[in-house]
C-alpha cells in the first residue's frame, strides 16, 4: 500500500513538474509576463487589433512574407502576433519564435558590451582607439577635389585628433559606409577593399580598414559608418575574448535570451524567418547566412535574434540597466548612453539627412547616443513618440524603440529591406492605442 502510494505521489508530483515546465517554457516565450489584457497596462485591445489589421493587408499585397510584433508596457507584454509565412518559399507559417537576422539592430549590443567594459574600468569613452588597436595609429584623412576638368582628386592630410572609443558609440569617428550616400573616392575605396565582406576575418577586418582614408575629420561629422564593427573588435581586444563568446556569456545568458547570437545552430535553424525570392535573380533578397558560425563576428550588423528576446534586451534598458534581479549596467550608465551626445555644430552627411524620420538632426528633434537615435524635442518629428525616446532600425527590416515616459517598448521583426513606411505605421498604430 505504501508503495502504491508513493508511486501515486511520485505520478502527481511529475504531473505538477510538467505542468510547471509548461508553464515556464510559455514565460520564457513571450520574453516578458503577458498581461491579462492590454487594458491592464493601459492599452486598448481594440485600437491594438488595428495593427494586425494593417500588417495582414501588407503581407497581402506582398509588401514582406510575414512579421513578427510584439508591445510591452509597464513590464508587460500588451501585444504579441506572428503574421504571415515564415518561409514564403515553403510556405510554413510564421511563428511568434521565428529567428531574424538584426542587421543594425546589432549595434545596440555591441554598445551595452563596450559600457560594461566601461563600468569595469578597462577602458574609457576618451581612450583613442589606437590604445586597443594599435593598426589605427595615424590613419590620414582624405579630402577630395576636382581639377579644372572635372577629374576628382584624392589627397591625404593628418587627422586633427584620433578617434576615441566615444567616436564609435556616436558616429563621429571619421569613418563611413562604401554603400550609402553619394558615391565618393573614400566610398569607392572602401567598396573596392571589400569592407563588408563576410569572409575577412576580424584582424583582416581592421587591417585593411587602417590602410583606408578617413572620410571626415574625426569628431566634425555624424557619418553612419563601420564604427560599431570596429567598437566590437575593440570589446574583443579589451575582454580577450570573441565578440559572440562576450555577448552571450554576459548579456544573452544573464538575461536569458536563449535564440540571441552571431549564429543559429542545430534544429533552432528551421525557426530562422526568410525573404522574398528576387523573381529577376532568383536569390532571395536577404540573404545573409546565419546557420555557419562566421569568420568575424559584425558588430555593426551580424546577430540574430526573436522578439521575446529583444523585449528583454529592451526592458533591461528601460529598467536602467537591470532587468529579474541581473544588473548589466549601472542607472547612471543607461542615462548616457540615452543622451544625445552629438557637440553643436556638428556636420551630417547627405545620408544622414536622407534618413528623414530617424535621422539623429535637430531638424527632426533628435540626436544620437550611445549605440541609438534619442528624441530630444517634441514637435519637429512626424512620427508619435516622447522626448527620451530612443531607437534604432535593421537594414532588413526589423525596428525596435523603447519610449521611458510611457514605460513602452514596441519591436516589429520583418525580412525585407526598404520598410520606412512600414515603421511609420507601426508607430503611428501603436500610440494610438494607449488609452
Amino acid at each position: 500500500m505504501v508503495n502504491v502510494r508513493a508511486a501515486r505521489l511520485r505520478c502527481r508530483t511529475l504531473a505538477t513538474a510538467a505542468v510547471l515546465c509548461f508553464a515556464s517554457f510559455a514565460v520564457a516565450a513571450q520574453g516578458l509576463p503577458r498581461a491579462s489584457s492590454p487594458e491592464e497596462v493601459g492599452m486598448s485591445s481594440a485600437r491594438l487589433g488595428r495593427l494586425t489589421e494593417t500588417f495582414r493587408a501588407e503581407i497581402e499585397k506582398g509588401t514582406m512574407p510575414g512579421a513578427v510584433l510584439l508591445v510591452a508596457r509597464n513590464g508587460k507584454v500588451a501585444y504579441f502576433e506572428a503574421l504571415g509565412a515564415r518561409d514564403p518559399v515553403t510556405g510554413d507559417a510564421m511563428q511568434r519564435d521565428a529567428i531574424f537576422r538584426l542587421a543594425s539592430m546589432t549595434k545596440p549590443f555591441v554598445s551595452v558590451a563596450a559600457m560594461m567594459l566601461a563600468e569595469e574600468g578597462r577602458l574609457v569613452l576618451t581612450d583613442p582607439v589606437s590604445r586597443f588597436l594599435p593598426e589605427m595609429k595615424g590613419v590620414q584623412v582624405g579630402v577630395e577635389s576636382r581639377d579644372a576638368d572635372g577629374t576628382q582628386k584624392l589627397a591625404l592630410e593628418p587627422a586633427r585628433r584620433e578617434m576615441t572609443v566615444q567616436d564609435l558609440l556616436r558616429h563621429t569617428s571619421g569613418l563611413t559606409y562604401g554603400q550609402f550616400g553619394p558615391r565618393t573616392l573614400v566610398k569607392t575605396a572602401y567598396l573596392d577593399a571589400g569592407m563588408t565582406g563576410s569572409e575577412l576575418t576580424g584582424a583582416e577586418f581592421i587591417g585593411r580598414l587602417a590602410k583606408l582614408p578617413l572620410a571626415h575629420q574625426p569628431g566634425t561629422t555624424w557619418d553612419y559608418s563601420v564604427a560599431t564593427d570596429v567598437l566590437g573588435q575593440v570589446v574583443e581586444a579589451v575582454s580577450g575574448q570573441d565578440l559572440d563568446t562576450f555577448i552571450r556569456e554576459r548579456i544573452s545568458k544573464p538575461l536569458k535570451l536563449a535564440d540571441t547570437g552571431f549564429f543559429v545552430a542545430g534544429p533552432s535553424a528551421r525557426r530562422i524567418a526568410e525573404s522574398h525570392v528576387d523573381k529577376t535573380s532568383g536569390q532571395r533578397i536577404v540573404t545573409r547566412n546565419v546557420v555557419q558560425r562566421p569568420s568575424r563576428f559584425g558588430g555593426g550588423g551580424g546577430m540574430i535574434s526573436t522578439a521575446s528576446d529583444y523585449v528583454r534586451f529592451c526592458q533591461m534598458l528601460l529598467n536602467g540597466g537591470e532587468l529579474d534581479g541581473v544588473r548589466l549596467l549601472s542607472k547612471q550608465t543607461v542615462a548616457s548612453m540615452t543622451s544625445n551626445h552629438l557637440p553643436a555644430g556638428i556636420r551630417y552627411t547627405p545620408h544622414a539627412v536622407g534618413l528623414g524620420a530617424a535621422s539623429p538632426s535637430p531638424d527632426v528633434g533628435q540626436g544620437w547616443g550611445l549605440g541609438f537615435v534619442v528624441r530630444t524635442e517634441s514637435g519637429k518629428n512626424p512620427l508619435p513618440g516622447s522626448v527620451g525616446d530612443y531607437y534604432w532600425n535593421g537594414a532588413f527590416g526589423t525596428a525596435f524603440w523603447v519610449d521611458p515616459r510611457e514605460r513602452l517598448i514596441a519591436i516589429m521583426m520583418i525580412q525585407a529591406p526598404g520598410q520606412q513606411r512600414l515603421r511609420a505605421l507601426m508607430r503611428q498604430l501603436v500610440y494610438q492605442s494607449i488609452n
